[in-house]
């Protein structure tokens, strides 16, 4: 049985990623949520993460069929083990050429448009619960770094759905959707400029079973993490 540790929903952009990933799929796993308090080392969030993940972060998958259970700490790893135990979950685009690309883009986003994502104190942090569009507003015009991310993002993804034909940015969901459904919630809390035909992709990830699942669990979760909150002092 797997079992995927993951942070607070509201706020975890990165456990968003293989959860959505794995329950879009149909892949059972079991959830443990580990609520976020602080990342001092002393914390409970710290001293649960360090018997799951080397690194003591969230997400990490716990493969309890392999001896000693097998510990996956990194999304991109997740995605591919998954991938290689299902292969019947096509979690990859089937051609070739589109797989690569799709590993591509989940490389993009694993490493980059940090002038988006920032840090949990960062120019857009995942805040699902909040509705924030004063605040981008402000961030669209102060900083360049959010722009030319978000211009890249247009650009990548107006290219995917032109060529795929979408609904999503390889036709069918594929582990890329996964990767971008966590930008698509910052796009929703602030309301960043798009083209039409991108908010429309932003519409249809959100509209994901998986996608709505998490966001309703993000929102009866009731936490207000001070670290996650650069901009409001309370909640809505």
């Amino acid at each position: 049985m797997l079992k995927l540790y993951i942070g607070n929903k509201n706020y975890s952009s990165w456990s968003m990623r293989p959860w959505v990933l794995l329950t879009q799929a149909g892949i059972p796993f079991e959830e443990v949520m580990v609520r976020f308090d602080s990342f001092d080392a002393h914390s409970q969030f710290k001293k649960t993460m360090a018997s799951v993940s080397p690194t003591g972060k969230v997400p990490a998958l716990v493969d309890g069929s392999v001896d000693g259970d097998l510990k996956i700490w990194d999304t991109l790893a997740i995605a591919e083990y998954a991938a290689e135990q299902f292969p019947d979950k096509n979690l990859w685009p089937k051609d070739k050429a589109a797989r690569a690309i799709a590993r591509s883009v989940c490389a993009e986003m694993h490493a980059g448009f940090t002038g988006l994502r920032g840090n949990c104190r960062g120019n857009c942090p995942m805040n699902i619960e909040a509705s924030l569009p004063e605040i981008g507003q402000l961030v669209w015009r102060d900083k360049p770094a959010v722009q030319a991310d978000v211009q890249r993002i247009v650009e990548l993804w107006s290219g995917l759905l032109e060529k795929h034909g979408g609904p999503m940015l390889f036709g069918d969901f594929s582990a890329a959707d996964a990767y971008f459904a966590p930008v698509c919630m910052r796009f929703n809390t602030y309301q960043l400029p798009l083209p039409a035909h991108i908010a429309g992709y932003v519409a249809r990830v959100t509209a994901l079973p998986s996608v709505q699942k998490w966001i309703q669990e993000a929102l009866r979760e009731k936490d207000f993490v001070v670290m996650d909150e650069p901009y409001r002092v309370k909640a809505s």
